[in-house]
């Protein structure tokens, strides 16, 4: 992501998952940026990754 336009369409796709709470974005320009979210139950690598393929041409690189 390098922009704030890519920080919303990420952040509107991950909070349309069911029992997300809330998301952060961090956007670093030219690098990895990060995306902290927080949801009542755990989200699959493949929740994530679909909500980033909705949201554009984003991809998962670590999950914590």
């Amino acid at each position: 992501m390098t922009c704030g336009h890519c920080a919303t369409a990420v952040t509107n796709e991950l909070e349309a998952l069911e029992d997300v709470s809330s998301v952060q974005v961090d956007v670093i320009s030219g690098g990895e940026s990060s995306v902290h979210v927080a949801s009542a139950k755990e989200l699959s690598a493949e929740q994530i990754r679909a909500a980033l393929a909705e949201a554009g041409n984003y991809a998962l690189s670590g999950t914590r």
